[in-house]
């Protein structure tokens, strides 16, 4: 069913997509598609620094996008749900598509 895009809604979906729109973020989305993982666990996974992957773990936690759970000094990482790998997803499906199609079109 269609939902109703009032502007605080838009704003909302917006500060979602900005937060998607940085390629550090999807790539800590992208390491955690098979299970939790820990900050230094994220660090070696994507080449990030520790202090880049804590700022962007905040974000996409405060968004909603991964949950933490803490054990003895660890904190552990996960998706929050896998919505949002099924978006990236998609996205690759249509980048895919459209590198297809412009290869037949230079054939």
């Amino acid at each position: 069913m269609p939902r109703t895009m009032t502007p605080a809604l838009l704003d909302l979906v917006a500060d979602r997509f900005k937060a998607l729109a940085d390629p550090a973020r999807l790539r800590l989305l992208n390491a955690l598609r098979d299970g939790e993982r820990t900050v230094s666990e994220l660090v070696e996974a994507t080449d990030l620094t520790q202090a880049n992957t804590s700022k962007h773990l905040a974000l996409l936690h405060t968004l909603g996008f991964v949950k933490r759970r803490r054990e003895a000094s660890w904190t552990y990482y996960a998706l929050g749900d896998r919505d949002v790998l099924r978006l990236c997803d998609l996205m690759c499906g249509r980048i895919e598509a459209e590198v297809e199609r412009r290869a037949r079109m230079l054939e």
